[in-house]
């Protein structure tokens, strides 16, 4: 069997609407897997939103909060 990778809308009809069509010149039937996003997924998603759009963490797009480089830190080992 022949696994193909897309991505797709779940409409509030319950029809799978893909992002793209699928590469196949001929009708065939397929079996299909769907992936929802947990919950926490989505509250996270969210969260992230509000956070980055929040004006009370403007400060940080300030220079002077860039107060770290690339070449700061060191790498952790956990051998644990």
């Amino acid at each position: 069997m022949r696994v193909i990778e897309t991505t797709g809308t779940l409409t509030a009809q319950g029809q799978l609407q893909l992002d793209q069509p699928m590469p196949q010149a001929k009708s065939s039937p397929v079996r299909v897997i769907v992936l929802l996003p947990d919950d926490d997924d989505l509250e996270q998603e969210n969260w992230l939103q509000a956070v980055a759009n929040n004006p009370s963490f403007a400060f940080l797009h300030d220079p002077e909060e860039d107060i770290y480089t690339l070449a700061d830190g060191h790498p952790v080992n956990d051998e644990g």
